[in-house]
């Protein structure tokens, strides 16, 4: 007698997989999105001219340059990447990260990482099966060195990563810090995160010649190209070498390749961008600051963190749907974030809708 899916998939799919929730992304249909830190910025007129012109020309028939090595060169020139490091490309920065994991970490080893921090770490270590210790970080969401020190003697584990600046917190760790748990993590391989780096005031691309067991993650996402979904590992030949067997042939598409070449050949135009972002950013933190309802972070990435004080953080985010703008509530998540709210930075009129939208549903749960 035959079986039905569903028996089968009690009897193949791993039993964590199968309790374990999928990666819900909400609704924003209607909604000013100000929930996933992208860019608000759509592309000029001229750079819609000349990616049309672009991708006429694709061969798209063809399969993709397997390595991208125009869209490599055009990455190089626009982040000032010396050639003395190699680069590897990746359908957004999860697909590196898998990638990582499985080189380096899987199988026996483990992951570490503090947290709060991106979800995708603990997220994709458990798809693959490889124990993920996570290192609190202290009240001011700053790296508590002692603990990660520790931590990293104890567990021995084979790949750390820092996201820094770091999300869903938004600030950059503290350079003394950040040295610290890369000097206690020689025996393994720390991943430094900058996909948040062009709204920061620090990068770490020349800790490269000191550390050699670190490497660098970016991505184009917040630069203005989420859609295309391209992130970026810079490292040694040797690391790269490696970790490249790993990679899928043609991960990224003839289309995603055009698109990244031509928006990199406009690169002051998206940093334009980001720097009226990061203007943004410094006049709402003002504004969030001075309301006593809220606790604000200081920030370094194109989102600013507010706790509401009151605790009803949730019945605010419901608030805030119901008067039109989507943010990114984090309450019932990590401990560390309970009550909290994260705010991405949109255009000028985005960010007036959603602090009349965060007043409103503040004063609706004042009671």
């Amino acid at each position: 007698m035959s079986r039905d899916a569903g028996e089968l998939v009690q009897q193949l799919v791993r039993e964590d997989i199968r309790r374990a929730p999928a990666y819900h992304v909400q609704d924003s249909r209607g909604l000013v999105r100000l929930d996933q830190m992208e860019s608000p910025y759509g592309w000029t007129p001229e750079l819609r001219e000349a990616l049309f012109a672009r991708i006429a020309a694709v061969e798209i028939n063809r399969y993709p340059d397997p390595r991208a090595c125009a869209t490599q060169r055009q990455i190089r020139e626009a982040f000032g990447i010396p050639g003395r490091w190699s680069l590897m490309l990746g359908n957004g920065s999860d697909e590196l990260i898998q990638i990582l994991m499985m080189a380096i970490a899987a199988p026996g080893g483990s992951v570490l990482a503090p947290g709060p921090t991106f979800v995708m770490f603990r997220n994709i270590a458990g798809w693959l099966g490889l124990p993920y210790h996570e290192v609190p970080l202290d009240p001011g969401f700053e790296l508590d060195l002692a603990a990660m020190s520790s931590a990293i003697d104890t567990h021995r584990p084979r790949l750390v990563f820092l996201a820094c600046p770091n999300n869903p917190t938004g600030n950059l760790f503290d350079k003394t810090s950040l040295e610290g748990v890369l000097e206690a993590a020689r025996d393994a391989v720390v991943v430094v995160d900058e996909a948040y780096w062009a709204f920061s005031s620090r990068d770490h691309l020349d800790w490269l010649d000191r550390y050699p067991n670190l490497l660098i993650m970016r991505t184009l996402s917040k630069l203005g190209l989420a859609g295309i979904r391209l992130g970026f590992l810079i490292g040694h030949p040797a690391w790269i070498d490696q970790l490249d067997k790993l990679r899928l042939p043609y991960n990224i598409g003839v289309l995603h390749q055009a698109a990244a070449e031509v928006a990199l050949q406009h690169f002051d135009v998206l940093r334009g961008q980001t720097r009226q972002i990061t203007a943004e950013r410094a006049r709402l933190a003002t504004r969030l600051a001075a309301d006593a309802r809220l606790h604000l972070w200081p920030g370094e990435a194109n989102f600013l963190l507010v706790r509401v004080l009151n605790g009803r953080a949730r019945d605010v985010h419901a608030g805030m749907i119901r008067r039109g703008v989507l943010v990114k509530c984090l309450d019932g998540g990590h401990s560390r974030v309970a009550g909290c709210l994260r705010l991405g930075v949109g255009t000028v009129a985005e960010n007036a809708l959603m602090l009349e939208a965060l007043d409103g549903a503040l004063a609706e749960c004042s009671g």
